[in-house]
């Protein structure tokens, strides 16, 4: 199965702080999934303060940091399975949009970027000018005919 852009979830922390916020997501997990966060990947530009290890119950999580990650997500390696990957809805969205974020991302998405499940969730920002088709057209997607398709012809 073709996992790419898939997410198994999503987070919401309160601020960018990576040592206050990580304790509570790996706790969170451990009794959810009833199994052990054994390591933390995230983007290291998106977080302030990203320790080494976080202490939890009973063992010390590894934090690895990367830059060629997606920013948007943070991968968890769990105890006798395959690791999971949640989509970060930054800190500071709006409730409606965060929760729109969460649900899509609860959904299913194999195959949706995390970029598209944002996008409600975090306008483009300071980028006067720049709406949904600029950011799509930037990205690969496809742009509007500016002329109209011919009838074809036999």
């Amino acid at each position: 199965m073709d996992r790419r852009g898939t997410v198994d979830g999503a987070w919401w922390p309160g601020t960018r702080n990576a040592a206050a916020e990580l304790p509570a997501l790996i706790s969170a997990v451990d009794q959810r999934l009833g199994r052990a966060v054994l390591r933390v990947g995230l983007y290291q530009d998106a977080w302030d303060d990203i320790p080494r290890r976080i202490p939890a119950r009973g063992r010390h999580v590894r934090v690895g940091w990367f830059r060629s990650a997606d920013p948007h997500l943070i991968t968890l390696s769990i105890a006798g399975t395959a690791p999971i990957t949640l989509l970060v809805i930054p800190p500071g969205t709006a409730k409606e949009s965060a929760t729109a974020a969460l649900t899509l991302a609860a959904a299913g998405t194999v195959g949706v970027r995390p970029a598209d499940i944002l996008h409600p969730a975090v306008p483009n920002e300071g980028m006067p000018g720049r709406d949904s088709s600029a950011a799509w057209e930037n990205e690969g997607g496809r742009v509007t005919d500016l002329v109209p398709a011919r009838p074809a012809t036999t």
